[in-house]
């Protein structure tokens, strides 16, 4: 009351003489001191009491409207006269009330609850970071194992049949890249349990029905895998089963005590199997393949003096090996051709070094050694031999083009050594042809020491003398 009071003693003069309802007279602003009664509803009120509830009700809706402008800037006065704090927001109509947001209860800042981390599928303030959560000692839960407990994925060993299904992809790719560290990487992967030993039997197992160079690649895999995967009692074990499922293999590979035989000697060789495991054997073995497998190992391993690698065991062939070896290799294969004249032998032998891409090279020696030979012995056993590859398709006709092309382009430095060679070189390439060995645009081809026309009417020199 006394902050109305003390708003309606400010009120000028000016404003009381432009109130459209003050019942003034002109006596009474002329200092007459006649009192003038008002009657309502049969009462006879003084005119002085109206008027203050007049400018009573004026002086209120005033400061209503201050307030209203100034409640975010300072303090304001309520409706009840009270001083209201700063930042306190009054709402000034029924609408504003519902749709503030702000709380209604005239306390706080009017800022989002819980500063923004409210609210649906909200995990907490942006950027906050959850520090790691202390274990309450006191917590009736506690328990005190549980701050040394390591939790770990727990991968079940494989059984016999997940065992097979597993390992075969990975030895069959192994056949294709050669690459011993990774398969040792996908096998560290699994978990081996007590198959460890398995690894390599199967490994002998699918290498039985592969070529030589899987064999090759299984002794390279066996001796990279000893220390890293298996140990030597693991292979001991792998070749104890090898010799006791023998009646098994040979029914799918009939030479398979045979080549048994050579895995043994090859991994005495190699270190991973002692010296000794054959004689533990002697006088205690009743099957015969078995018997055969390990008589096999005896005589390569006394073939070899000191106790070195037999890395030959399984041949020399392969894409992996160096061209001078290849070189080498198909020469003594021509040589033993000459004496023995078996040609079956010599495509065998040709096959085993498994290099289709190579067999040019035996084309070119075989009819570089025709230049060189005197009689015609050599020159009717080469034509035979290349005659035979040929029909048996071991020789394709690319490789075949290629190595007489060969020919072609080095008949000038071959013709230094041999003066005869354009000639002799003629009669076999005509020979071939009748053969069907070659076509008749490589017989034409064919150089010669003299200009010769060809049927496009101009002229080549193939060589000079």
């Amino acid at each position: 009351m006394e902050i109305e009071n003390e708003q309606t003693d400010n009120i000028n003069s000016t404003e009381l003489e432009n109130l459209s309802d003050t019942p003034f007279s002109g006596d009474e602003e002329n200092g007459g001191t006649e009192e003038i009664k008002t009657e309502i509803n049969g009462n006879w009120i003084p005119a002085t009491s109206i008027n203050e509830a007049k400018i009573n009700a004026r002086a209120k809706r005033r400061l209503r409207k201050n307030s209203s402008r100034d409640s975010g800037r300072g303090d304001s006065v309520s409706d009840n006269g009270e001083a209201v704090k700063s930042g306190v927001i009054v709402p000034t109509s029924p609408k504003g009330k519902h749709l503030d947001r702000r709380s209604r209860s005239g306390k706080g800042r009017g800022l989002p609850k819980k500063g923004g981390a409210g609210g649906k599928g909200v995990w907490g303030t942006p950027g906050q970071v959850y520090d790691v959560e202390e274990v309450d000692i006191k917590d009736p839960n506690y328990d005190d194992d549980q701050d040394n407990c390591v939790y770990e994925t727990v991968v079940l060993p494989l059984d016999e049949k997940a065992f097979e299904k597993t390992l075969t992809p990975i030895i069959q790719e192994y056949f294709e890249h050669g690459d011993t560290n990774e398969v040792a990487e996908m096998l560290k992967d699994l978990s081996l349990g007590g198959m460890k030993y398995s690894v390599p039997a199967l490994a002998v197992s699918l290498a039985l029905e592969g070529k030589a160079s899987h064999r090759e690649m299984t002794s390279r895999l066996l001796a990279d895998l000893c220390g890293k995967v298996v140990d030597k009692s693991d292979v001991e074990k792998s070749f104890d089963r090898l010799l006791r499922d023998l009646p098994e293999l040979v029914l799918d590979t009939p030479r398979a005590p045979q080549l048994v035989g050579q895995f043994i000697a090859r991994a005495v060789g190699d270190g991973i199997l002692c010296n000794s495991y054959i004689d533990g054997y002697k006088g205690t073995v009743d099957c015969s393949q078995a018997r055969a497998a390990l008589d096999r190992a005896t005589v390569l391993l006394s073939m070899n003096k000191g106790g070195k690698r037999i890395d030959n065991v399984w041949g020399s062939g392969g894409g992996q090996q160096s061209v001078k070896h290849l070189v080498k290799e198909i020469d003594m294969l021509l040589k033993e051709y000459l004496l023995s004249g078996d040609v079956s032998e010599a495509e065998r032998c040709l096959q085993e070094l498994e290099v289709p891409h190579f067999h040019h090279e035996l084309v070119y020696e075989a009819v570089v050694m025709v230049l060189e030979s005197t009689g015609e012995t050599n020159f009717k056993m080469m034509l035979n031999l290349l005659k035979s590859l040929w029909k048996s398709a071991v020789i394709t006709v690319d490789q075949m083009n290629r190595g007489i092309e060969r020919i072609y382009c080095e008949i000038p430095d071959i013709n230094l050594d041999v003066p005869h060679s354009y000639s002799v070189l003629e009669q076999f390439v005509e020979e071939c042809f009748k053969a069907g060995i070659i076509s008749k645009p490589l017989r034409d081809l064919c150089p010669s020491r003299y200009i010769r026309k060809t049927s496009q009417n101009f002229s080549e020199v193939y060589a000079a003398c």
